[in-house]
């Protein structure tokens, strides 16, 4: 998809109507030099965010209703009405309704992230209890998504401008982590995480740091094995395959020392062994990007806030960090895209010709991704 000469055009779904997810997004557009980076395209409907904006008690500000992602006004923030009845927010408070509402616009966005009317989907969160049904049985827009694409080997990455991280084992049981670690499936890991950092971030020979699992790195193996069972073995296969990574780390240390500073991405062993510092580090600023997808999704860090949801005070900082990302990622791929056909890809030559073959390459820096605003109550990421 070369549209070098047009914006990027942003699918945005609502998350939970009653959360703060359409809060953070109209805030995020009250800026009106955005629409100089992208065309947002909000799926849900404009009655509903008409009643969000007045709750807000916001009144310079309106979605423009659109038939179409392709038919979206470039110059504003546009609407497209996934469904057309009227629905009263209950701000505050997940219902079934409201469950039933951010799937109706996640199918929608999705399904045209699929055929190429949005370049980017950009998730509010959701209550990943009241959208569960016969067509959302997952524990998040992660799983849901991989699944949509048909991709096996996906990974949720969280980033800000000081630290990528992400998980070998995501969103399962702490009791269930280390039955599900293996060598093959560290390794695996390790190495996807090697082609993910040059296509979507110009990385192209990319630093990995690896943790432990068990506390000191299992002392030697009194606090567990497997470190020197797996883990440790992984990151030698790995090495020898001409990957730069490193490790195993114990993650205390690594993060309080500051030593993930030296290191392009962490490989964290479990959920909360990495998006603890993350968060602690990161915690309106940082963004849920799914690596491993045809397409690219972003999301802010933080869930719902129920407890927050209506009263002006959520805070924009992540979301529009995730939508700066998000279009950085486009255009990195895009790039990355051009590199790959052009340099590393030999070109067919005609029969029985001399045919030359391109060698030309382009390779662009990253815009800033946003500035640090005020911090907002969150719950979890999706």
């Amino acid at each position: 998809m070369g549209r070098e000469n047009d914006k990027v055009r942003v699918g945005i779904t609502c998350g939970d109507v009653n959360g703060i997810g359409l809060e953070v997004i109209i805030k995020t557009f009250l800026d009106n030099r955005i629409f100089e980076l992208c065309t947002p395209i909000l799926y849900a409907s404009k009655q509903v965010a008409s009643e969000y904006r007045k709750a807000l008690d916001i009144k310079d500000f309106s979605f423009e209703p659109t038939r179409s992602a392709e038919d979206a006004n470039p110059k504003r923030a546009n609407v497209i009405n996934v469904w057309k009845e009227e629905h009263q927010l209950n701000l505050g408070t997940p219902t079934k309704e409201s469950g039933e509402l951010a799937l109706k616009s996640l199918q929608a966005a999705t399904a045209d992230l699929k055929e190429g009317k949005i370049d980017v989907l950009l998730t509010a969160p959701i209550d990943k209890n009241n959208i569960q049904s016969e067509e959302f049985k997952f524990p998040g827009h992660t799983e849901y998504l991989a699944d949509a694409f048909g991709t096996d080997e996906y990974a949720m990455l969280m980033v800000s401008d000081s630290l990528k991280v992400t998980f070998m084992t995501g969103h399962v049981p702490l009791a269930e982590v280390g039955k599900s670690l293996t060598f093959e499936s560290i390794i695996k890991k390790i190495r996807f995480l090697n082609r993910t950092m040059p296509q979507d971030f110009g990385i192209r020979k990319p630093k990995i740091a690896v943790l432990g699992l068990n506390p000191h790195n299992g002392d030697g193996g009194i606090l567990g094995s497997e470190e020197k069972d797996l883990i440790a073995p992984a990151i030698k296969k790995a090495k020898e395959d001409g990957i730069l990574v490193f490790g195993p780390f114990a993650a205390d240390g690594f993060f309080g020392s500051g030593a993930f500073h030296q290191f392009d991405v962490v490989l964290a062993m479990y959920h909360d062994q990495g998006l603890i510092p993350f968060k602690t580090l990161n915690f309106d600023r940082g963004v849920n990007y799914t690596a491993g997808l045809p397409k690219v999704r972003v999301s802010p860090d933080h869930g719902t806030g129920f407890d927050i949801a209506g009263k002006g005070i959520a805070s924009e900082s992540s979301f529009r960090d995730a939508l700066y990302l998000g279009i950085d990622l486009f255009h990195e791929r895009e790039r990355y895209s051009e590199y790959t056909e052009n340099v590393l890809q030999p070109q067919k030559e005609p029969r029985g010709g001399d045919g030359n073959r391109r060698g030309d390459s382009r390779k662009g820096g990253k815009k800033p991704t946003g500035q640090k605003q005020k911090e907002s109550v969150s719950d979890n990421e999706n």
